[in-house]
């Protein structure tokens, strides 16, 4: 049998409170759906550093945002989950999933 390997996702918004934690509920439950097994954190944008974003296999801001570095991990923006319009999350969510498969995390 094989083992699901666990991805971890970073979400950040502005205050890293409502709409990250928001982008985290959402994605743990549409990505457990679809049969991956996900820990998202949520965190404030200005907390995020290279040290920090090393421990993630994928990074969901808010929006576009200049970190001052350039991450290793996909960057997806995840602002659209937020609306909760199908036809806006879904993009976001096949993003993730195709970034997911890109890495083999799945």
């Amino acid at each position: 049998m094989e083992e699901i390997q666990m991805i971890k996702i970073l979400a950040a918004c502005g205050a890293g409170v409502n709409s990250s934690h928001q982008i985290k509920s959402a994605l743990e439950e549409e990505l457990s759906n679809r049969g991956y097994d996900v820990h998202c954190d949520a965190v404030m944008v200005k907390d995020v550093n290279e040290d920090l974003i090393k421990g993630y296999d994928l990074f969901t801001p808010i929006a576009a945002t200049d970190l001052g570095f350039e991450p290793d991990i996909p960057v997806i923006e995840a602002g659209p989950i937020l609306f909760r319009i199908p036809a806006m999350s879904a993009p976001v969510y096949d993003s993730i999933e195709a970034a997911i498969k890109e890495r083999g995390l799945s």
